[in-house]
């Protein structure tokens, strides 16, 4: 009997083990994220190449918000993203100002067509997650670091304006890319870090705006939380409605067998992105996945990396992680 991609997600996230656990890896694909067809073409191909249970579509860092003006540029950034050169919000006015954005056109309409394009080509059996950041990240990417947590602390009425816009927006291109045969999205969160807010105020200015865009999501099977960076909230997390919760598991708290016994879906990591799959060795991936695979017991987990696999990463490490796996 042929497993298919789907049928061996499905019974992952039930915690039930078929013929061996799931693996996916992800990669940004610098100048050809810029366009749709151009995301579409080097994602089938990768997919091609090392056949994961699904696909992470992992749009341009700053697609989401180039249609509010925001602009960037390829420099060579070994994690294939891009360095903003134009900002959208300069002064705590501009939020208000942002205006809801249609997700057929400019920009979003570009990614919709590449998410079309891929389901199309893989067809009902791959699973197919593009990323969607929540809105803190996106308000990130349009004031930059820097000017966010200034205006957070100090003008929070106007950030509060600017993350409803930005929520409606999001909510908007979840609804239209489910059109597209989506099976869930890849919910990246970036502030969520202990050393970056506290709780209280990640739940003021993160979660009361998450929840929202993950309930225009909530038809979908395969929702993926990413918890970027160190000293992840992931116990204030862990009820968030997803499937799965993929963090840096191997270089922050909780590592996998803890994550296994605080929430109830699958968990996705055992890799490092740099060590392992960058600069390691064939054997070294191996014996990572090896590692996790038996710490877990298989049990609802998802081999994969903390966050993106390097654009430099050895073509053989990639196949190691790929076959690691197969019993």
């Amino acid at each position: 009997m042929t497993i298919t991609h789907r049928q061996r997600l499905e019974a992952c996230l039930a915690g039930e083990l078929l013929d061996r656990p799931p693996v996916a890896l992800w990669r940004h694909f610098p100048v050809d994220d810029q366009t749709g067809s151009g995301l579409a073409a080097a994602t089938l191909a990768f997919q091609k190449t090392y056949d994961f249970d699904l696909v992470k579509v992992t749009s341009s860092s700053g697609y989401f918000v180039y249609d509010w003006g925001v602009q960037d540029a390829w420099r060579g950034n070994f994690e294939g993203t891009r360095e903003s050169t134009h900002l959208a919000v300069n002064s705590p006015q501009d939020w208000e100002n942002l205006p809801i954005l249609d997700p057929q056109k400019g920009a979003l309409g570009e990614q919709l067509a590449a998410f079309q394009a891929i389901t199309s080509a893989l067809g009902p059996d791959t699973p197919v997650i593009p990323t969607i950041f929540n809105p803190l990240s996106t308000a990130k990417k349009l004031a930059g670091q820097e000017r966010l947590l200034e205006h957070l602390r100090q003008r929070p009425e106007e950030l509060h304006k600017g993350l409803e816009i930005i929520t409606e927006s999001t909510r908007r291109f979840i609804e239209a890319a489910i059109a597209t045969g989506i099976a869930g999205v890849f919910f990246a969160v970036q502030h969520a870090q202990k050393e970056v807010l506290t709780p209280q105020a990640y739940s003021e200015f993160g979660r009361a705006y998450d929840l929202p865009v993950l309930e225009a999501a909530s038809p979908l099977w395969l929702n993926m939380l990413h918890l970027h960076g160190s000293q992840v909230m992931f116990d204030e997390l862990a009820d968030y409605p997803v499937s799965v919760i993929n963090w840096h598991d191997l270089e922050t708290e909780p590592s996998l067998s803890q994550a296994l016994e605080r929430f109830s879906g699958a968990v996705c990591g055992g890799l490092r992105q740099w060590d392992s799959m960058a600069l390691g060795t064939p054997q070294q991936v191996h014996a990572e996945a090896q590692a996790a695979v038996k710490v877990t017991g298989g049990d609802r987990f998802i081999l994969g990396t903390g966050c993106v696999t390097p654009i430099i990463a050895p073509h053989g490490n990639l196949i190691a992680a790929r076959e690691s796996v197969e019993i």
